[in-house]
Parts: C-alpha cells; structure tokens; sequence
C-alpha cells in the first residue's frame, strides 16, 4: 500500500511531498518526492485525556464517529463507571472497546470515589488499582483528584502513587488552583500531567515543576484560549465530549482551534501525536519506518478535514463514514433509589429571612463560585425571577440521602431536569424551580433505570434512558444526540440559557473542584475541603 500527500515528519519538524509505505499493518518506507500535493499524511492522532462515559456511548459506538475524524487513539479514564461499579465497570469498558480498530488505551482510577466522604457505588483500594496498572491496556494511573490526600501524605493514596511509579507508568494529575508549596509537593509525588489550568500563569507554574500541560477544549471546560500562548510540552484534550460535538470533530476540531488561536500548525499536530505518544509509550505510528501503520489523511492544515483514515494499514473510515460496526454489550441496573416525594427537598431555615449561600455557576467553566443572599419566609426555595433555583443530590445506590442547596446561571423559570450523570458518584442530581417538579424529573430517571429527564406541568418534556451504568446507551452517536437535542430544547423552552445544561448540571455534585458543590451529605466548600452550611 503507497499513500502520497504532504508528509508531516513531527519528529524531524518539516513537512514535504512524499509517500508512505506499508505492509502487514507496519510502515515499510517513507519516501520524498518531487511532487505537489493537495492533502497532507499526518501521523496517529491521539486524544490523551477523555471520560469516554462523558459521551453518553460507550466505547465501540464512540470509535463509529471518532476514527471518521481521524482519531487513532485515546487515553481514557474510565473513573466514571469505576464510580459506579468498580473493577467490573473497567472491564466493561475493555470488553466493549476491544471490538473496534481505534486504540484504547486505558488509566486505572485513582480516586474511586473521588473524596473519602462521597456516596458512590463501589471503592477501588490500593490493591485494585495496583492489579488495573499491571495490566497491558493501562497506561496510567489516572488523574489523582485527591490533591490533599496527596500533600498530607495519606498512605492509601501514597500506595496507589508508589504502585504506578513501581510499574514505570505516568500518574496523571488534576489540582485546580493548586500553586506554591502546596502544588510542589504534589508534583514531587511524581504526578506528571495537569488539565485543570484555568489561567496561563498557573500553566506556567505547574510546567516549571515539571508537569506535562494538557490544553483542554471539550463540551463544557473549554480553556484552549486562555492557554494558547502556553510554551512548552503540551497536549491537546477533549476530556469530556457530549455525543452531539463529537459529531461535529474530536482531534481533528481540537488542532483546529489551536490553529485558529495562533498555534503553530506542526506543533499542534505534534500535542496530539509525538508528544502524548512519548509520554504514556503508545504504540501508535509516528510515520517512522517500522511503526504500525497508522496514517491520518487531512485536506489541509487549518480545518484538518479527514479524507482517510489507516489504523494498523487496515482503512477504517473514509470522507466521514466508517467502515465497521458496533455492537455494545449489556449494562447492568445500578439505579437502586426509591421514588421520591415533594417532601424529600423541602429544607426549612432556622431564620425569620435567612441568609444562605448560592452555587453560581461561571459559563464555560466547572468551577464555580459562591454568593450569599437574603430569602424571604422560612421555607428555603427557588426563586426563579432571580435565577436562584433548588439543586439536590439523592443517593442512588439504596442510600436514602438527599442533599439540597441553590444554585444560578441555569435561567430556567418554570419546571426541573434531573440526570443520573453527577460526577463523580453519579448519584441522581436534579434542578428545578420547585419541590414537585425536582420529584417528577428524580422518579423519572429512576424509573428509566438511569438517563436524563425534563419535566414540566406535570409531564415529561423529553428524556434520554442510559440504561448502562446510569452513564450511556447503547445507541448510535446520531440518535444519542438527537434524544440530547430533545433534551436541551425541552430545557430552552423551560427558560434555561446554558448551551449545554446536562454538562453543566452534572458537575455540580463533583466536591474536588472549588468553590461549592453538592453531595448527598450536604453542601460542600472545595476550597476548605469541608462540608458547610446551606444556611450562613
């Protein structure tokens, strides 16, 4: 098999008019020519940091539509469905991506739950883990949220740090905000990646300790812009990508934006090939003699448009359509809540007009920020003329908890939507404009075994059933997007401004991300890493 384009050589920095030569899924020969071309060779194309659970499809129907941009592997952390089922939750993720051609390289969860306070559905100790990082598709050991666990010292957590360093594999990072001698102790631990900066002067800092900067553009943290004139090893990431913007691109739309913020076209390429490459040792082509045959054909290096795309010499897509099939296997029931009644998120104040703190939510981001505000009554509920709306978080795995707070920036005015995707437990979180409504979208979502509910008038608008681990369906991309677009229409109408709300709203019950956040125990202060009062 010869390809012939423009050949880009990220290890040498050039590009020239040449072929590429392969057999038996290896390339034999990289060759110049005198020649002109209009379409470029690109080596594999790498997305280093993603939850493909994120996605709302599992793995073999997220390989569908990635490999039609070009996509020859991913590293993913799989701590979503780890959250939910643990080690059985991994393996079915392995199971599922083994029946695609796109690599799935894979970290094991290091923080499953995510905080020693959380209500999730399984626990990976240091003994499990250490078993997930011996095993060949794991790379990793996947991004240790626990960053104070980490500066204290604590042992269970030092373990899992020590069993990947023992194995000679990566630890991926994630401290938002961590700076000074706080985030050197972390670094020294031996965690070498971070895709939480926010701002180009922590980027800096965490890359002067050492750390490997990912620059992160997905469907709801998007900091590309604000990192672009970052120098220095760096990779592009998606982390977490809705089914509907995978549709649209994955790597080949991330090196697009980083093209359109000023990147140089060979060094980004470079972010999500040689670079990710290196760092985790994937066995994926880099257009060198030798290598697997693993060739990206783009029409230029601005859009990154995918013509073809070869995993191993086997052609796996072309001009957008994939030439293979998926076929998910069965998830098992993980949604084991009661049904609930008004009753459950009724929280009354201590005061005459209480104060209370507010959730605010920041576009574009996943962290949020903290306000104080003035109820009237002694009933503590939405006020939806304000934007202040009801948050809460029932337990989903036969616990009978359930957290409330307030949030704004979602702008709804009437009606709820509830969703069992609420990292990282994934317990059912739900916002509304009222008691009943937080109700109806709950039972909703627990009477679907898992999925995303809007109700409104005492109906459900639109809904989305995710019966495999609460987390992703086993439909095709295009009709995942389609029931999501139902979803996020049915929300619009309901007054909600936010671009995409599940996103938004599933993160809000993630306690390792400043400032506030809400879990089944209560209101939570990610800076003070301690749980606070709803009323002040």
């Amino acid at each position: 098999m010869i390809l012939r384009g423009n050949v880009v050589d990220v290890e040498r920095g050039e590009v020239y008019p040449g072929e590429v030569v392969f057999e038996a899924g290896r390339i034999k020969e990289v060759r110049r020519r005198r020649a002109s071309y209009s379409r470029y060779l690109l080596p594999a194309l790498v997305d280093a940091h993603i939850h493909i659970e994120s996605s709302m499809l599992t793995p073999s129907r997220f390989a569908e539509v990635a490999v039609a941009h070009g996509t020859v592997a991913v590293v993913a952390d799989p701590h979503e469905i780890a959250n939910v089922l643990g080690v059985a939750g991994v393996e079915y993720m392995l199971r599922d991506a083994s029946q695609v051609p796109l690599k799935f390289y894979f970290t094991a969860p290091s923080c499953v739950p995510a905080a020693p306070f959380e209500s999730a559905g399984a626990r990976l100790g240091a003994e499990e883990v250490a078993a997930l990082l011996a095993r060949d598709e794991v790379v990793a050991l996947g991004e240790v949220m626990n960053f104070p666990g980490v500066v204290a010292g604590e042992p269970e957590v030092m373990a899992k740090l020590s069993a990947a360093r023992r194995l000679g594999k990566p630890i991926d990072g994630h401290c938002p905000g961590l700076r000074g001698e706080a985030l050197r102790r972390y670094v020294e631990a031996g965690i070498s990646t971070e895709h939480e900066c926010t701002s180009l002067e922590e980027a800096e800092e965490k890359a002067e300790l050492g750390m490997k900067i990912m620059l992160r553009e997905g469907s709801s943290a998007r900091n590309l812009k604000a990192l672009a004139r970052f120098r220095g090893e760096a990779f592009l990431v998606s982390d977490d990508l809705h089914a509907s913007d995978l549709l649209r691109g994955h790597v080949n739309r991330l090196l697009r934006r980083a093209v359109e913020e000023g990147i140089d076209e060979l060094e980004a390429v470079r972010m999500v090939s040689l670079y990710p490459a290196r760092h985790y040792r994937l066995n994926v082509g880099l257009l060198r003699p030798g290598d697997p045959a693993d060739v990206v054909v783009v029409s230029d290096l601005r859009s990154f448009s995918c013509e073809e795309c070869y995993i191993e010499g086997k052609l796996v897509a072309r001009r957008g359509r994939t030439l293979f099939e998926a076929s998910p296997p069965e998830g098992e029931n993980t949604v084991r809540a009661s049904l609930k009644s008004p009753e459950d998120f009724r929280v009354r104040a201590k005061k005459a007009r209480p104060k209370v703190r507010v959730m605010v939510l920041i576009p574009g981001e996943i962290v949020t920020r903290e306000e104080v505000v003035e109820l009237p009554g002694r009933e503590i509920e939405a006020v939806p003329e304000r934007d202040i709306l009801k948050l809460a978080v029932v337990e989903r795995y036969g616990g009978e908890r359930v957290g409330v707070a307030l949030v704004k920036g979602f702008g709804m005015r009437r009606g709820a939507i509830a969703a069992s995707i609420a990292h990282d437990s994934h317990n059912i979180i739900a916002v509304g404009a009222g008691d009943e409504e937080l109700a109806e979208a709950v039972n909703q979502v627990i009477r679907m075994h898992g999925g995303i509910a809007v109700v409104a008038g005492g109906e459900v608008r639109a809904s989305l059933a995710l019966p495999i681990a609460g987390l992703m369906s086993p439909l095709s991309a295009g009709e995942v997007a389609a029931a999501l677009e139902r979803v996020n229409s049915a929300a619009r109408e309901l007054g909600c401004s936010l671009e995409a709300p599940v996103m938004a709203l599933s993160f809000l019950a993630l306690p390792v991300i400043p400032k506030l956040k809400l879990t089944p125990r209560g209101l939570f202060d990610a800076e003070r890493f301690e749980f606070v009062e709803l009323e002040v």
